[in-house]
């Protein structure tokens, strides 16, 4: 099996050297997420401005807000369907031939998300451990500005022919993207694992003061899920946009989730926290997790389903 993780500099010598039949596409998912100031405050904005000052050379912008994401879902970052994820990634030159890389410039998170739904739609993905800030602090090349998904065999820093659209030749094996359904949770499995219905070890990956409902939220209450289990997604953090490796991370969620066979249900406020902690409880050895796509958003809405914490209670 593929690593998960990949450094910066075994990225570099990928990207610089021809693999036959294979190439290697690199995909930025930064998404603007700014701390909430007040309950309510979502204000979420493309990454893509962010990509054109400086991205790793030949590297493309995935859009996790509008175009790689489900319309219609009811909340934001809702993960897409096998269609819209196969004309979003074929646009962007992907192809059963392309392995990619995902990065953020970001704290890790958003590529999180990104792996954890390529995961679903079964295409495995690595991780560029450390993102943008990492690769920067390597020395290793940027570019800037709009540039052509780049040909198979092209070395990195190299300059792209833009005949034929600089895209993939037109003899390339197209993607066939299978859901995954059980990698993702609805809200009423999310019911179900709260009333000890299911053997499901419900599990909150935001920070203990949203967990306890002390800090503000994007949502429409504070608070978590009655009988959840709070590990921050940050606990499986190494340094700014990393991850731990396998030993670390398994240490850091032992405290919480002593059996690495049990299924974990993992939620946050908007799916992506859990997504991070998805990817750091995979690194980890835990072979059974799901993400509550819609997570507090989408519980938040309704009423009737109850939460603990937070002013109001």
């Amino acid at each position: 099996m593929t690593a998960i993780l990949v450094s910066p500099t075994e990225l570099a010598d990928r990207l610089r050297a021809s693999r036959a039949g294979r190439r290697t596409l690199v995909l930025d998912a930064t998404v603007v997420l700014p701390r909430p100031e007040f309950d309510g405050d979502h204000r979420a904005s493309s990454g893509y401005p962010g990509w054109l000052a400086g991205h790793v050379p030949g590297s493309r912008h995935l859009d996790l807000l509008e175009a790689f994401a489900e319309p219609g879902a009811g909340y934001h970052f809702a993960h897409p369907g096998a269609a819209r994820a196969t004309a979003v990634l074929t646009g962007l030159g992907v192809d059963a031939d392309t392995d990619l890389v995902l990065y953020d410039q970001a704290d890790g998170f958003w590529a999180a998300r990104a792996w954890w739904t390529l995961r679903a739609l079964s295409l495995d993905a690595q991780v560029l451990n450390g993102g943008w800030q990492a690769w920067t602090a390597a020395g290793l090349p940027v570019a800037a500005g709009e540039d052509p998904v780049p040909p198979l065999g092209t070395a990195l820093g190299e300059a792209v022919d833009p005949g034929n659209g600089g895209t993939r030749n037109p003899g390339a094996t197209p993607l066939a993207l299978r859901e995954r359904p059980e990698l993702w949770a609805s809200r009423d499995d999310v019911a179900a694992a709260s009333a000890g219905r299911t053997a499901e070890v419900l599990v909150c990956a935001l920070g203990a003061d949203q967990f306890t409902g002390e800090g503000v939220t994007r949502y429409s209450r504070r608070g978590h899920v009655p009988g959840s289990l709070n590990l921050p997604a940050r606990d499986l953090a190494a340094g700014p946009g990393g991850l731990l490796a396998r030993g670390p991370a398994a240490a850091a969620a032992a405290g919480i989730l002593p059996e690495a066979e049990q299924t974990v249900l993992l939620y946050c406020g908007g799916g992506i926290s859990a997504s991070f902690a998805a990817l750091g409880l995979t690194v980890a050895g835990y072979p059974h997790v799901r993400v509550y796509d819609g997570s507090l958003e989408d519980w938040s809405t309704d009423p009737a389903r109850p939460l603990v914490g937070g002013p109001a209670q």
